[in-house]
């Protein structure tokens, strides 16, 4: 029974999730020049994304919370084309498989005082850590 329910979970991943990889968030974050800035290498961008939604980008947990990177809608992506909050994005299109636009959001919010302190998965568990398991 539990190989069963098992099975049916990760069919319903296999057809909602749309989880990549550390690599395409480290490509990504190298892409768009974030290697270095603030002294974040890019592996921080990877350890980011793998606790805030363990690489899945269509993740939604709350009303607030968007993409692999889980960036709050109240302050950083419009809720709609009226809004102009800072990455000047629909927080909707931060949740399909193209995270070069949520890469460029977070070039923005780390520019801010907080850097990548701003996020709590981050401080939790990348901040001051080994990030080598997060290098490609």
């Amino acid at each position: 029974m539990k190989t069963l329910t098992l099975l049916a979970l990760l069919g319903i991943c296999i057809l909602k999730c749309e989880a990549i990889g550390k690599c395409e968030v480290v490509e990504a974050a190298r892409w768009a020049g974030l290697d270095g800035v603030k002294g974040y290498s890019a592996a921080n961008y990877a350890c980011l994304a793998y606790y805030a939604s363990y690489y899945d980008t269509s993740l939604n947990n709350s009303p607030t919370e968007f993409g692999i990177f889980q960036i709050n809608g109240d302050w950083w992506c419009n809720y709609n084309w009226e809004e102009n909050k800072p990455c000047n994005i629909l927080c909707s299109d931060l949740l399909d498989s193209n995270i070069y636009d949520d890469i460029l959001c977070v070039k923005r919010i780390v520019q801010d005082p907080n850097g990548l302190d701003a996020w709590t998965p981050w401080v939790q568990n990348c901040k001051g850590k080994d990030l080598s398991a997060f290098s490609c």
